[in-house]
């Protein structure tokens, strides 16, 4: 029992995450009835809606994040019940950044004028992006998760214009002249 114990906490965080998604009004799917694993839009109305897209690499990147902060923070904890946190801190996040406040502060602070928030097949997305990343940091040490995170912020500044150390200055701090920068790439 002490085994399934972890996997059990994270599907009831899970089951949780959702139930607090639908009661913020997210949409199961697409509103245009169809779901697709993967969409390159990161600045159009496919933006968040589907299985996949180009901000799916921003959660494997909290993967990485959380991996590296927990074994620091609880390195005596096993690798199984820390990923159980780190799956609540991200089932967290989806819920905050689905609520009405982020998405507004998305739509005044940053180029993502058109957003809404995030499907429920769309977080799920996210948090399998998440786990994935978790999992890699883990694999990887700390010294090549931490080459692979910049390499993928670099990739995700030139590709999207954005990434995850771009979204949380954006959130907390906007910056006319980065806005204007992510607004001509769209």
């Amino acid at each position: 029992m002490s085994r399934t114990l972890p996997w059990l906490a994270m599907v009831a965080v899970l089951a949780g995450g959702v139930y607090q998604l639908r009661n913020q009004g997210r949409l199961w799917q697409c509103s245009c009835d169809y779901v697709l694993l993967w969409t390159n839009e990161y600045w159009g109305r496919n933006t968040s809606q589907h299985l996949l897209d180009p901000a799916s690499f921003t959660h494997v990147l909290h993967g990485f994040v959380l991996c590296g902060l927990l074994a620091w923070l609880v390195p005596r904890m096993s690798p199984v019940w820390r990923l159980s946190l780190g799956v609540s801190a991200e089932v967290l996040w989806e819920v905050v950044e689905n609520s009405e406040f982020v998405i507004r502060r998305y739509r005044e602070g940053t180029a993502a004028f058109g957003y809404h928030g995030d499907t429920i097949v769309n977080s799920a997305g996210d948090l399998l992006s998440f786990g994935l990343g978790f999992v890699l940091a883990r694999r990887l040490g700390f010294r090549r998760a931490l080459a692979v995170f910049v390499a993928v912020e670099v990739v995700l500044a030139f590709w999207i214009r954005d990434g995850l150390l771009l979204n949380v200055l954006m959130l907390v701090y906007p910056i006319d002249a980065i806005e204007a920068w992510q607004t001509a790439g769209h």
